[in-house]
């Protein structure tokens, strides 16, 4: 295998550098906020295992970008919301941190949960037991 020129965590870090970063607390503070979209980027199996932010708006990592792309055959609705601040999680911060990266990247304004749904959980916010 050839040598890897960045690290995964490179990448995260990078990323990380860029994004608007939300604690948990925070994020807790404003989930009953009409102008917050959370948005869970984790795997379908992953919410059905440990629950879900409720009201949060599910988009599978590998699907956002075309779902946040009002060009693209896959684009969501829920994402042309003018005026709204969207917050993305995943588990532990490191594929929403990523994610939105490429979001920032494609023009699209986006934070995310810092410590993800992780931190969500250890700071007492509610969860979900159904996907």
């Amino acid at each position: 295998m050839a040598k890897l020129t960045k690290t995964a965590a490179q990448l995260v870090e990078e990323a990380r550098a860029r994004i608007d970063e939300v604690a948990a607390s925070d994020l807790i503070a404003a989930m009953d906020d009409p102008e917050t979209v959370i948005v869970d980027i984790r795997d379908v199996r992953e919410l059905q295992k440990v629950g879900r932010i409720p009201g949060s708006v599910h988009a599978p990592r590998g699907m956002l970008e075309f779902w946040v792309d009002p060009d693209s055959p896959y684009y969501r609705d829920v994402f042309g919301q003018d005026g709204k601040r969207y917050v993305l999680h995943c588990a532990s911060g490191w594929r929403s941190a990523l994610a939105a990266a490429a979001l920032e990247d494609m023009g699209f304004a986006c934070a995310h949960l810092k410590g993800g749904f992780t931190a969500w959980k250890t700071a007492g916010g509610p969860v979900e037991d159904k996907a």
